[in-house]
């Protein structure tokens, strides 16, 4: 199947024939603006079926909105009508098509030119008024105000907010390539005469800022946002994509003394932290009780023995562990409990806590096993 997408290196296209090659359509037809225009006199001859995504955001004058949005599409159609190809056409229009500027009244008559085909020749069409996209390899000052904010706070640039109580719709890229891929297979999702993606999001332009300004913020304060919330949990992926090549990494505090190190790794309210204790040989750490907090022990380097003896009891239960061997031993409450290096080597333990940490309320009570 040999598809055309025109706007091929821009964001949506970028991301689309990305996945399209992930599900196995590999004759893809590029052009971009700065193709030869010959390429689309012979792609059009080619093609059974076209993703339409070629157009003008940021023109250096408003005439360029008309011949961008609108100059291009009716090439193609007239190009398509020449070859008698009847491949389903799917474009992509605004939300701002019905508004009166230049950029909606160019977006308009692109969608006008597509409906004017469809009754024309009768060929499938798909007209998409699409709301504010974010997601990866989308381009500051000019895509998004995501991919703008994202870009800035992560580099410690100024933000502009006109309007902190503005409301945005926002449509992630990975939902957006979703619905395409049901129009491709000629099952989109419609209402009235346009196809939507079903999937969006609504934010504040303040609290969007703040959310952002929170994952940069979240490298200190080691917490993961919300990942049930699936707007945050797109955005946050959308932020990592804008970080500075050269700053992927940061430091964590390690609390080091003789008997080895204790380094806490990520904290969520709602799911505790994880940390990881690395003991020198011989050194037994923990010797402590509690009595709601509870740990998962999980070591993946060195021989440790982990020892449990209950608050009221005078038996002693033991547990041998090792970095040979995946295994993770529970800590429930009410039980006194230490973990002893054993071995020649380092012992690492991955930690994982129900709780995070409150120095205000510890519940930690020291006593030997």
């Amino acid at each position: 199947m040999n598809i055309l997408v025109t706007g091929s290196k821009g964001f949506v296209g970028k991301n689309l024939i990305a996945e399209l090659k992930n599900k196995g359509y590999n004759d893809i037809l590029e052009f971009t603006r700065e193709s030869d225009s010959s390429l689309l006199e012979k792609y059009t001859k080619e093609c059974d079926f076209v993703f339409h995504l070629a157009g003008v955001n940021r023109p250096k004058g408003e005439n360029e909105f008309m011949e961008g949005n609108f100059g291009l599409t009716s090439k193609l159609l007239e190009l398509l009508k020449k070859h008698g190809n009847k491949a389903p056409v799917l474009i992509t229009s605004s939300i701002q098509a019905d508004k009166e500027n230049p950029y909606g009244r160019s977006k308009k008559a692109g969608e006008d030119l597509l409906f004017n085909y469809w009754r024309e020749t009768d060929v499938k069409v798909y007209v998409y008024r699409l709301p504010n996209l974010f997601g990866k390899w989308s381009k500051p000052n000019y895509n998004t105000v995501v991919a703008t904010y994202c870009h800035n706070i992560s580099r410690d640039l100024d933000i502009q907010i006109n309007n902190p109580d503005a409301e945005l719709n926002l449509c992630y890229i990975d939902d957006l390539l979703e619905e395409f891929l049901r129009a491709l297979e000629a099952n989109p999702t419609m209402q009235d005469d346009f196809c939507v993606v079903p999937v969006t999001h609504n934010i504040t332009l303040g609290d969007l800022a703040d959310l952002i300004k929170s994952f940069k913020e979240s490298r200190t304060t080691l917490s993961i946002p919300n990942m049930e919330d699936t707007l945050t949990k797109n955005l946050y992926s959308t932020y990592l994509s804008f970080l500075p090549e050269d700053q992927f990494s940061y430091d964590l505090k390690m609390n080091s003394d003789h008997r080895g190190s204790f380094t806490e790794f990520m904290r969520t309210p709602e799911r505790g932290q994880v940390s990881v204790n690395v003991s020198k040989p011989g050194i037994t750490k923990g010797n402590h009780w509690h009595h709601t907090k509870n740990e998962k022990f999980f070591v993946v380097s060195g021989e440790g023995l982990i020892r449990f003896r209950k608050v009221d009891s005078d038996e002693v239960i033991e547990y041998r562990v090792s970095g040979e061997k995946a295994q993770v031993v529970d800590i429930p409450t009410g039980y006194i409990h230490s973990i002893v290096n054993v071995g020649e080597s380092d012992l690492v333990t991955v930690m994982w806590a129900n709780e995070c940490f409150d120095p205000e309320n510890p519940d930690t009570y020291f006593e030997e096993v």
